[in-house]
């Protein structure tokens, strides 16, 4: 897992412009003897292991993108791609598996039902990678789906998760404003995109604060701002962009509209025209009740109590969602922090790595929750 592992970090590949990664992994997995599909959905890969004796079938799942960032760590195995990076240990969600494909093809013969490898690509980038390939059948005769995030936060040795929502809907919206421009020393004669955009600014964070439900969680994160270009002029148009999160559909689309009405009517109280988009992205992820207490007793035979924690939620985004939405199965996260092997920096950051220890306590829960599955259904 560590020699694979530190192959993909030295050869990163971005969201949905991967090619050399997904050939890799099919090769892996026909060299271990299981029945491979490439190209599914785009760039995934899909591996079917029939166990010698019939039962369920439990879908495990990978995915394998980069992220548009520049490596600074001096290790080993840094990457070797300018400006490309794994920065959120896709390539450990892929080695892991991996290595879980190799321990079940060789018990092959004893396993009471079979195993689906699902690999995929694009996650890190809305729409992602996970409906295609549903769209495209790897969810196909599955009866329960597991998959893991090594965390970063978490010390390694830990493993976290939760039933019902764990990780938010993570949306993405735009604002457009466009005033009139003119000259810095007479405002009166035109119409301040600025000024319309920072009022904008003030009021979008009302929403959360004053109009939802304190008991519901909810951020509206203005992270872009960009606007005129000289100290005297006042600019003609003013762009926003920012991120909305949510656990909840009716908070989520209460908050589209509230966002609209407050654009529609600052803007148009000032003659300024504007255009609003908003992008809906990833649904929450929300694991299910049986399945995570299955996966919490079989991580019970990996790790002792006191290393299986129940964490809040988190405001992070994932696509595994669309699989849960799908069939029953649970997320949970699986910790890689430790100050020995400076695995301390965060996810997207240029410094980031893990202790790869992480990705055999992820194989070795991963593997124990199928294995139990499999044997009590």
């Amino acid at each position: 897992m560590v020699e694979n592992r530190r192959f993909f970090h030295q050869y990163p590949e971005l969201s949905h412009e991967e090619v050399n990664t997904p050939a890799k992994i099919a090769e892996h997995l026909r060299g271990l003897g299981i029945t491979v599909r490439t190209g599914v959905g785009g760039n995934g890969v899909v591996g079917y292991l029939e166990g010698g004796k019939p039962g369920k079938t439990v879908a495990l799942r990978a995915d394998f993108d980069a992220l548009p960032l520049q490596d600074k760590k001096e290790v080993p195995y840094k990457s070797k791609v300018p400006g490309v990076m794994h920065a959120c240990a896709h390539d450990a969600h892929t080695s892991t598996l991996l290595g879980v494909a190799k321990v079940l093809s060789e018990k092959k013969e004893e396993l009471n039902g079979n195993i689906v490898f699902i690999h995929q690509f694009g996650e890190e980038l809305a729409p992602g990678g996970a409906m295609p390939m549903i769209e495209d059948g790897c969810l196909e005769n599955v009866d329960v789906i597991f998959g893991t995030h090594i965390w970063a936060t978490i010390p390694v040795g830990e493993i976290g998760l939760r039933s019902g929502p764990i990780m938010a809907a993570a949306d993405r919206f735009q604002i457009a404003v466009q005033g009139k421009g003119g000259h810095g020393a007479s405002p009166h004669e035109t119409i301040d995109s600025i000024a319309i955009g920072a009022s904008l600014v003030s009021q979008l964070q009302q929403i959360i604060s004053r109009r939802i439900n304190p008991l519901e969680p909810a951020v509206l994160t203005v992270a872009s701002f960009h606007a005129g270009n000289a100290f005297n002029v006042i600019a003609d148009s003013a762009t926003i962009e920012g991120t909305v999160r949510t656990f909840n559909p009716e908070v989520q689309d209460f908050i589209i509209n509230e966002m609209e009405l407050i654009i529609q009517s600052t803007c148009q109280g000032a003659n300024a025209g504007y255009q609003f988009q908003y992008n809906k992205g990833y649904p929450a992820v929300v694991n299910h009740l049986n399945e995570t207490q299955q996966l919490i007793a079989s991580a019970k035979k990996v790790l002792t109590d006191d290393k299986i924690k129940t964490m809040e939620p988190i405001m992070g985004g994932e696509d595994f969602s669309h699989y849960l939405e799908k069939v029953p199965g649970t997320f949970f996260f699986t910790g890689a922090k430790n100050d020995k092997v400076n695995a301390v920096y965060p996810h997207h950051h240029p410094m980031f790595d893990i202790d790869e220890e992480s990705m055999l306590i992820a194989g070795k829960v991963l593997l124990t929750a199928t294995l139990d599955y499999l044997a009590q259904n």
